[in-house]
């Protein structure tokens, strides 16, 4: 099921591929994050996702207008993983909202790794 949103002249239904690709470019904006993670189910090793798989990082559910977002990130070493996080947070929330018209409830930070950024 997608995100759907009524409005007076008719319905929108937003893919959750849409909103998991926005969300994951929004993330890599946002200062300490290298950038998203995907995590190898066989040996649970992190690997960096290149920017064309943005939203592979991403899980987005829908409950009742509501989105939960998972974000898998790699951050840069030697920055408060606390403050990265409510950063991230903060601008997932805020740029999906803006998107999709619909409340965003959770973002979720799975922080899978660190990197040095020269």
């Amino acid at each position: 099921m997608d995100g759907n949103l009524t409005t007076s002249i008719g319905d929108v239904f937003i893919d959750y591929g849409v909103i998991a690709k926005y969300a994951g470019s929004a993330a890599v904006e946002c200062f300490g994050i290298v950038g998203m993670a995907a995590v190898s189910m066989k040996d649970g090793l992190a690997r960096l996702l290149r920017k064309e798989s943005l939203s592979k990082g991403v899980t987005v559910k829908v409950n009742e207008n509501r989105i939960t977002i998972d974000m898998h990130v790699i951050v840069s070493y030697g920055i408060s993983i606390a403050a990265v996080t409510a950063n991230l947070c903060e601008n997932v929330k805020y740029r999906v909202e803006e998107l999709s018209g619909l409340a965003v409830e959770k973002v979720n930070v799975y922080v899978e790794g660190v990197r040095v950024i020269d």
